[in-house]
């Protein structure tokens, strides 16, 4: 097992499906859950704000997340994307195969 994430991934709840099919497209998950609406509270710029966003749930390598980070980064509209990683420390192994044949 080379290493693989579950990486979460806030958007505006109109550009979630964009921004899933790009990273299905461009190889950078294997699968992305899409949460279509969540309640998001956080502070920005001094203030606390309250939004509804999307929460994209992306299962990915550890090789490509640096490619799926800066892919993000590059497409989506927050000026601060949210886009962490969480090690899979265990799995079923057919599906942790199934993520590098995804992605090869």
């Amino acid at each position: 097992m080379l290493g693989y994430y579950v990486v979460f991934i806030t958007t505006p709840v109109d550009k979630a499906q964009e921004i899933a099919n790009y990273i299905i497209e461009n190889k950078l998950g294997a699968c992305v859950n899409v949460v279509p609406e969540v309640s998001s509270i956080y502070w920005w710029k001094g203030n606390i704000e309250r939004d509804k966003e999307s929460l994209l749930v992306v299962k990915t390598s550890a090789q490509k997340f640096k490619d799926l980070l800066e892919g993000v980064k590059s497409i989506h509209p927050y000026t601060v994307p949210e886009i962490i990683a969480l090690p899979i420390v265990a799995g079923n192994e057919d599906y942790l195969k199934w993520i590098d044949d995804s992605l090869a």
